[in-house]
């Protein structure tokens, strides 16, 4: 039986994080802070999308030479950029009661895979997984399904679950043909009923029952 989770908007709410670094990278480069929302809405398909859109809301060229120069900024700062992150409530009680259920935990993320792992180790939540991937783990990223598939195979065999929170998530699970339980309280920015899932949950404590009813 297994579960692999998305991170960012999925299991922590990383973005006042995101938020700041993305801020503190912009204006050492002379443009103005971007608003919380505005950053948050760029989460979710990796650091080159995310300085692209920093620089496209900055009215500056996202395909310049500032691109790669932001993209190694943002990498060089990521791995400490835990201090306003949290994990939603209730995940580390559903962890525990899927665990004890006997489900194996992975994660499949696009945030780069030393960041991941800092995160984890910061919230004292590395132990919970046997596999984890992030967006540098494989030269494709989600929505591509491979680094999914990799996940998974990393688990061994049996029932498979994915749970995510966002369009990228949706698709991912949708071209990968495995259940998706979505997750409605990160950072999706479509209406529920558009994106495809099998179940939608609001609460982690519903999750335990929703891999059970997966399972059987």
């Amino acid at each position: 039986m297994r579960i692999v989770f998305d991170l960012d908007g999925t299991l922590i709410d990383s973005a006042p994080d995101i938020h700041a670094t993305s801020n503190a990278v912009l204006e050492e480069r002379g443009f103005a802070p971007l608003t919380y929302a505005q950053v948050k809405s760029f989460i979710g398909k990796g650091v080159p999308h995310l300085v692209h859109q920093l620089l496209q809301a900055s009215e500056a060229d996202p395909n310049g030479p500032l691109h790669a120069e932001m993209v190694a900024a943002i990498n060089a700062r990521y791995e400490r950029a835990v201090g306003l992150t949290q994990p939603y409530p209730g995940v580390r009680e559903a962890l525990a009661a899927l665990a004890a259920q006997g489900w194996r935990l992975g994660i499949c993320t696009n945030k780069p895979l030393a960041p991941t792992r800092a995160v984890l180790r910061h919230l004292d939540l590395q132990d919970a997984f046997e596999i984890v991937l992030g967006g540098d783990s494989l030269p494709e990223r989600k929505p591509d399904p491979t680094p999914l598939y990799a996940a998974f195979a990393g688990l061994g065999e049996g029932p498979a679950l994915y749970v995510g929170d966002s369009e990228v998530d949706a698709e991912t699970a949708a071209r990968a043909e495995i259940a998706f339980a979505l997750y409605t309280e990160g950072y999706r920015k479509a209406p529920v009923e558009t994106l495809p899932h099998d179940v939608a949950f609001a609460d982690y404590a519903e999750l335990p029952a929703i891999a059970a009813q997966v399972a059987r």
